[in-house]
Formats: structure tokens, sequence, C-alpha cells
């Protein structure tokens, strides 16, 4: 065989290799690599050695193989960000076009949410432009998805009111977060801004871990109890694709 056609072949099956360590839901050991992938073990010992000198995988205190350190280096990066944006543009345009409402995708940074990206709302009323503006996270159906899947800690101190409508009592909030990890979508009503409403549903990375949060807001007159279960079933479905391409292979209710 040609050696450019060994090296191909090669490269074929280290990549084969460093998805399956890469997109399962827990380590891998060395045994159901050689059975999964059907390469000889000498063969898929002297990949998982070329991988590893690479950074791409590392083991753990058992010995098993999980992602290596060089893609949690990646996604330190700031352009880490830019990226799940572009990743997640075609999703958040499919969004917009079946509610017609403002969808925004966040993520969890500290204590905070940051709002990255935003697709305009197809209406004048209730348009605004969320990207880089703070607002106390338990008022809002982003900041519930965060925390009901345990990606932002629940702020300390007294919760802060904004509206008649705000989750100010700890109970209450614990609750509606209950509720969130049942249905697997958050909502807010009048709870940021009254007559502002939103919904919003979690993206899932390889381990399950929620990595960011998409919502649809607009006016209540639009976006209220009537609507709200149509709009969580829309961001469910949608996202369970863009969580796949980040490597998520549960049916979590995402």
């Amino acid at each position: 065989m040609p050696t450019q056609q060994l090296g191909s072949q090669a490269v074929d099956r280290a990549s084969a290799l460093l998805a399956l360590v890469v997109e399962s839901g827990a380590p891998r050991t060395f045994t159901s690599l050689v059975a999964e992938l059907g390469l000889a073990k000498s063969t898929t010992s002297r990949l998982l050695q070329a991988l590893e000198r690479s950074r791409l995988v590392q083991r753990d205190q058992s010995g098993a193989f999980r992602p290596g350190a060089l893609f949690s280096i990646y996604a330190a990066r700031p352009s880490a960000l830019h990226d799940l944006v572009e990743l997640a543009r075609p999703t958040l345009d499919r969004i917009s076009e079946i509610t017609e409402e403002t969808v925004n995708l966040s993520v969890p940074r500290g204590r905070e949410v940051v709002q990255i990206a935003q697709i305009d709302s197809r209406y004048l009323l209730g348009s605004t432009n969320w990207v880089g503006v703070d607002v106390p996270a338990h008022c809002t159906a982003l900041g519930k998805v965060l925390y009901a899947f345990g990606s932002l800690a629940l702020p300390p101190g007294t919760l802060e009111r904004r509206t008649p409508h705000s989750p100010v009592d700890r109970a209450t909030l614990e609750h509606m977060l209950v509720e969130v990890r049942r249905r697997g979508w958050a909502v807010s009503l009048d709870e940021l801004e009254v007559g502002l409403g939103a919904v919003a549903a979690p993206v899932r990375g390889v381990d399950g871990a929620v990595l960011a949060a998409v919502s649809v807001s607009g006016p209540t007159t639009r976006i209220n109890d009537h609507g709200i279960t149509r709009l969580g079933d829309v961001l469910v479905n949608e996202l369970r694709g863009l969580s796949a391409q980040l490597g998520h292979q549960g049916r979590e209710a995402i």
C-alpha cells in the first residue's frame, strides 16, 4: 500500500478514535474503544499514545480516556465564544423564523448571564438589544435555565425585585427551578420588566452539562400563558440539534 494512503488511513483512524472519546458522555476504557472501532489492540494503543502526546486525550485515575487539556485550553480562549455564536447562528435564525420574536444566546460567566448574540424580532414593538445588558438572572428565563441545571450558582443575599412579579422569595424561585428541570424550559412573565415575556431552554455539551441557553422574548401581548408551551417545545426541539453538534448524545428534555 502506498505510503500516502497508509498515512491517510492512520489519520482517519485517529480521527475516529478521538471522536469516540470526545463524543462519549463518560470516560472510555481501552477495551471499549478497541471493541467499538474494531481495530487491533496494538494499533489502538499507538493511536492513543499519539493523541495523548498531542494533549488531545488524557487518562483519568482509573486509566480511562477522556478529552485532553487542549480542548479546555481552546474553550477558555475568547475566540471560543465567537465560534459558539457562529455554530449556533443557523439554529438562532431558524428559531427566529418560526417564532418571529427576539432570540438571544447566553452563557454563564461567574455569577452572571452574558448575552453573546441576538436575532431581532420581526416586530418593531418589543425589539430591544439585550447583548451586554446587565440584568438580575433570577428575573430572566435564561438565568433560570442556567440556575436549574447547575451552570450558574444562585446569588447570595436578598434577591432584587425589579417588578411586583419578580421571584424574590428563595423558596418560590427553587420551586420554579424544579419546574424548569421537569419540563426542560423556563419562563419569565413580567418579572424583569412589566409587559415583557420570555421562554428559554438549555444547550448541552458532550458530558450533558449545560453550556448556554437560548431564549425567545417579546411583549406579553404575544408571549403569555397561552403560548409559552408551544415556544418551549420549539426551543427544546431546535436546541436538541445544536446540542448534538456540540457532541451531546443524550435524550434529556435538553
